[in-house]
């Protein structure tokens, strides 16, 4: 391998596409690239080499994952374009097909994207370089990073997923359930907050199962654990987790730890028990109130999100009427709507009864009014509670400062002489199109 000094002529720009593993992926890989001595530029600029980690959760995200590649290839067609993620583990034909890709690879061995580029450009490697393991078979690839370039710091904890819900392609593109050691996430979550990190939210792609293939002590309950006895960090928050997971032993024990916020996000999908069963989902609505309702006792300040998907085949007026049912009665803070995409070797892309696409975008229209409505009368209890909200400040601009409280609800205020990743008390005044405004407390 080259040395520091020769690899610091040639720049590198990497695109994370979809969720916040493939974030944490994508700094990782930056750090490494960083390591050997590339220069990490932003991704819109002209750079020798460019990674894309590709998401393929749905048909947009194939398309998305697609025209990164071309804009890539198109900003310096003389550069190496590199392309890793989902869409190319479970379509490595079609992306090796774009004109202008040199490499290819799945969901493993990210980090040897580093040495495989290096070769390349020294020519002791000849592309185009396709390459995919069986993700099945693949382990925890050990990755980690030692910064934070957001407000928060996105920790992998685990990949892969066993759900194999009906309408999800990721299982194909991740594999099974495989977990970071105890010690090494201890290790990275404590190593962030030495270097100013205030806020570390644990991730994954099915983040409620770590632990389940290290054996007994070893799940997501002890790991919190482990990192509250610690004090590891000021805050930690948790990527999405299933309701059923929120049973109550886990809520028992979740409620009183200190240093995990009041807010989770719960991936529903839909209130309707007979999508969630076509779904294949492993709860039901009674359960997934069950579970907000124990997590609103053991944390009365918590506040949740959630994901809806519109449009799953089969989900007629009725089961559309028991969705908007039940997120009047489960409240959320905010939901992100989506439509159902028919996604290539799922059970669901043959069911029958499939919707249109005019009807998916009318629920979805539906949808959102109602969860917008339903935000706006929490944050009116927030703001005549007159409580104060404990926020990190995510940016200060020409004197007004952006943030989400613990609880996740989102803020501005006048923070004049405040920085970037400050945790400060905010007192909620008045809030208009889903932001709170209000000022510091003195």
């Amino acid at each position: 391998m080259q040395n520091k000094e020769e690899n610091a002529l040639r720049s590198v720009g990497i695109s994370a596409l979809g969720c916040k593993v493939s974030q944490y992926e994508c700094e990782a890989i930056g750090e490494a690239f960083e390591k050997a001595g590339f220069v990490l530029r932003p991704f819109s600029e002209v750079c020798d080499v460019y990674v894309i980690n590709t998401c393929t959760v749905t048909a947009e995200s194939d398309a998305k994952s697609r025209k990164t590649i071309r804009r890539a290839i198109k900003k310096n067609p003389d550069a190496l374009v590199m392309v890793c993620g989902c869409y190319s583990q479970t379509s490595p034909t079609e992306v090796a097909k774009i004109d202008g890709v040199d490499v290819v690879i799945g969901n493993h061995d990210k980090l040897a994207l580093v040495k495989l580029a290096i070769d390349i450009l020294d020519n002791k490697q000849t592309k185009p370089y396709i390459s995919t393991v069986n993700i099945d078979e693949a382990p925890f690839e050990p990755m980690c990073i030692t910064r934070a370039p957001r407000t928060r710091a996105y920790v992998k904890i685990e990949d892969g997923c066993e759900c194999r819900c009906s309408y999800c392609e990721i299982p194909n593109a991740r594999g099974r359930v495989r977990s970071k050691p105890m010690e090494d996430v201890i290790r990275e979550v404590e190593a962030l907050s030495a270097a100013g990190t205030a806020e570390v939210v644990l991730t994954g792609i099915e983040t409620a199962s770590y632990g389940a293939d290290l054996g007994e002590g070893y799940g997501l309950i002890d790991l919190l654990e482990a990192l509250d006895k610690r004090k590891s960090c000021r805050r930690i928050r948790l990527g999405s987790l299933s309701p059923e997971k929120m049973r109550e032993d886990f809520v028992k024990r979740l409620s009183v730890l200190s240093i995990v916020v009041p807010h989770f996000h719960l991936s529903m999908q839909s209130g309707s028990d007979n999508v969630l069963r076509g779904m294949r989902r492993r709860y039901n609505t009674e359960m997934a109130l069950e579970a907000l309702f124990r997590l609103r006792e053991g944390m009365p300040s918590v506040q949740f999100t959630t994901d809806m998907m519109v449009g799953f085949p089969g989900e007629g007026e009725a089961e559309f009427s028991e969705t908007l049912d039940f997120i009047r009665k489960a409240r959320f803070l905010d939901m992100h709507v989506f439509q159902y995409s028919r996604r290539k070797n799922t059970p669901a892309a043959d069911y029958p009864n499939q919707v249109s696409e005019e009807e998916k975008h009318r629920r979805s229209a539906i949808l959102i009014a109602e969860k917008n409505r339903i935000r706006d009368e929490i944050l009116d209890g927030l703001v005549r509670a007159g409580v104060p909200l404990s926020v990190v400040v995510e940016t200060v601009k020409d004197g007004v400062a952006s943030a989400h409280a613990e609880n996740f609800a989102e803020l501005r205020f006048f923070a004049q002489d405040r920085s970037h990743g400050e945790v400060i008390d905010v007192l909620p005044l008045s809030h208009k199109d889903g932001v709170i405004f209000g000022k510091i407390k003195k």
